[in-house]
């Protein structure tokens, strides 16, 4: 009994290795095919991917499109507007 209950112990603890780790937000913004994969993924079936790692997602995509807190730079044209 004590031999196949230690068995199954460590049957159990090899089956229950370390998972994917999940990308950082940094790593998903620099990556917009993958971003754009995984926001389809996350549209479509969230509770397969988990909240974790489309909250990353959906913060990836807002540093994408803020530009990451950077001032965009303004360049107005030499000429004055004619209205």
């Amino acid at each position: 009994m004590k031999k196949i209950m230690l068995l199954m112990l460590a049957i159990m603890l090899t089956a229950c290795g370390q998972s994917d780790p999940t990308p950082t937000v940094e790593a998903l913004a620099s990556n917009p095919e993958r971003l754009k994969e995984l926001r389809q993924q996350c549209k479509t079936d969230r509770a397969r991917l988990g909240d974790e790692l489309c909250n990353r997602v959906a913060e990836a995509t807002n540093r994408r499109f803020f530009n990451n807190g950077k001032p965009t730079p303004y360049t107005p044209s030499k000429e004055a507007p004619k209205f």
